[in-house]
């Protein structure tokens, strides 16, 4: 079976290509119907177009609000061509039948992403009319074919003279579907907008109603880069039963493809949250290099979400989602030096992010290393033109206001705006993020022994590091850097091994943070032959009270911090 387009109804916000399209439908003898602006832009293309009220003998009015809502026009798109009530009404009614509806919406989207906008500008760009047509046209699809993208023109132009003015079922119901993303889209934003403004707005005359908002989640696949995104109803979806929402609304806006996904036989494309704000890593532009990978992305969200949490100049070295190096300093260079300290063999190749902006003298300590991408908040001019010769680099640049942002995280109401989720086989796993500044608040000093003030400063920069590593993980710090990491391992005496021999002799007067407690003394044991001095943990294993014995005995210092910290 095949639909004959006879007559067509046009009205679109994006014009590209409709004045083009509209001449192809001519030239098949198909009579077009438009409204508004497009009526003007095909009438004055010397093309051949009757008015919408001609259609339904009602002029446009309210502004343009009231255009197509008429029986005459939604009549003539539902009518059920095999149901001969359908037509014996829309005869009776003296309805002309319409067979393609060719719409897309006013730019909502567009609109609010404009600094200052008024939500009345934003009312004026909610279309009614057109997701009604949409509608109409995707649920009568067998009978009339709907067109909301532009880019699908040339497709239907193809098939038209192909089929010699006829268009297959199977495209029919393609369209269908492409209908019903866009209107779902096209109201999702909407509603994100709308909550935003709800939980956001000072002015308590929105929440004073006794209207239920139903719990609502938004979901950003990035993990930690959107703290500066509106914020959403998170307070709402806490509170409902079960701590989280009945519905999860996602919502996504392609960047890029991708040239594949972690390996090459995997395909792979770069999505950001439709609403995300300037501040996220999803918004970071790049400056030089080739084009980004999967991996390249990842690992740079990863570093980014580590040195981000730092109050003093800090960089850190990503391979494989795993840091290799972290430091903090007196200026960009000096921390970048202490980062490339700890693990100068495993940084060859690595992803490198610093919280402040990217120095000069930070620049020529990187000159001579292979480094696949660079992130900060800012380069100075100099550091830029030391890095230019590595063509092949890729730098981004991350719009980021470190201080806000930690002026937010040390918020006693501070709580994560957006959730961390992972895919199983037909489902998801759903949780905040792991996220914040850790303090010296809460923490528990279980052994007779107390840190100094440069230990307690070491241990706490540990603490902070070791949440961002893969479980089971440990840190070893020494004057606010790290100087050896173990990642990843399924015992914990494994990633003490490694660590410890990552440190080599470093490990003498070092620290050391674990992300989950001790299950039994021989991982602590063995660290302190190698020289560590302070250990933060958890706690809350059955064997503590041992742990604690073995510190005491040994002189060791031992912090609990009663919050794990893993990380998979």
């Amino acid at each position: 079976m095949a639909l004959k387009i006879k007559r067509a109804l046009l009205s679109v916000s994006n014009k590209i290509g409709i004045v083009k399209f509209a001449q192809t439908l001519q030239n098949f003898g198909v009579e077009i119907i438009s409204t508004g602006g497009t009526y003007s832009q095909l009438s004055q293309s010397n093309l051949n177009v009757r008015k919408v009220e001609d259609l339904t003998g009602f002029p446009e009015m309210m502004g343009g609000r009231l255009k197509t809502l008429h029986p005459f026009v939604h009549g003539a798109i539902l009518a059920d061509r095999s149901n001969e009530s359908h037509m014996n009404d829309a005869e009776k009614a003296g309805m002309q039948l319409i067979d393609m509806v060719v719409v897309n919406l006013y730019p909502f989207r567009e609109t609010v992403s404009k600094p200052g906008v008024s939500m009345e500008e934003a009312i004026e760009n909610i279309d009614i009319g057109g997701p009604a047509m949409i509608r109409s046209a995707a649920k009568n699809h067998k009978n009339v074919a709907v067109v909301v993208d532009p880019e699908d023109y040339e497709k239907i132009a193809d098939e038209l003279l192909r089929k010699k003015g006829l268009l297959d079922d199977s495209t029919l119901f393609c369209l269908s579907v492409k209908a019903f993303q866009h209107t779902c889209e096209y109201d999702s934003v909407i509603f994100n907008y709308f909550i935003n403004k709800y939980n956001d707005s000072k002015d308590t005359k929105y929440k004073d109603s006794n209207i239920y908002l139903r719990p609502y989640l938004k979901i950003d696949c990035t993990k930690s880069e959107n703290e500066f995104i509106e914020k959403t109803a998170f307070n709402a979806f806490r509170d409902s039963l079960g701590g989280l929402s009945e519905d999860l609304n996602l919502q996504f806006a392609k960047i890029q493809n991708l040239r594949y996904g972690e390996n090459p036989h995997q395909k792979a494309a770069y999505y950001k949250f439709s609403d995300s704000g300037p501040g996220c890593f999803a918004n970071s532009i790049q400056l030089q290099g080739k084009e980004l990978s999967f991996n390249n992305i990842s690992d740079a969200n990863a570093a980014f979400s580590i040195v981000k949490e730092f109050s003093l100049p800090c960089v850190a070295i990503i391979k494989h989602n795993n840091p290799c190096g972290v430091g903090i300093g007196n200026t960009t260079g000096e921390a970048y030096r202490n980062a490339h300290w700890c693990d100068p063999l495993s940084a060859f190749g690595g992803v490198i992010a610093g919280n402040m902006k990217w120095t000069a003298d930070a620049s020529k300590f990187l000159f001579d290393k292979f480094i696949e991408v660079l992130i900060a908040p800012d380069f100075e001019e100099e550091a830029l033109k030391i890095l230019q010769e590595k063509q092949n680099m890729r730098i981004l640049k991350i719009n980021f206001d470190l201080k806000s942002h930690l002026d937010e995280l040390r918020s006693k109401e501070y709580s994560s705006r957006y959730m961390d989720l992972k895919s199983v086989d037909g489902g998801l796993l759903v949780q905040e993020l792991d996220e914040g500044m850790e303090g010296g608040e809460g923490l528990e000093f279980v052994t007779d022994q107390k840190p100094a003030q440069d230990q307690l400063e070491d241990l706490l920069f540990a603490w902070q590091v070791v949440k961002n590593v893969k479980s089971n993980a440990i840190v070893l710090a020494l004057q606010k850097k790290t100087v050896g990491i173990g990642a990843g391992q399924m015992s914990r005496v494994d990633a003490v091994r490694i660590a410890l021999e990552k440190a080599g002799e470093k490990s003498r007067g070092a620290v050391l943070a674990s992300d989950a407690f001790f299950p039994f003394e021989d991982a602590v044991e063995l660290a302190v032959k190698s020289g560590v001095t302070a250990f933060i943990q958890p706690g809350g294993s059955l064997k503590d009270k041992q742990v604690i014995d073995f510190c005491n005995k040994n002189k060791i210092v031992m912090v609990f911090t009663g919050k794990r910290h893993f990380k998979h």
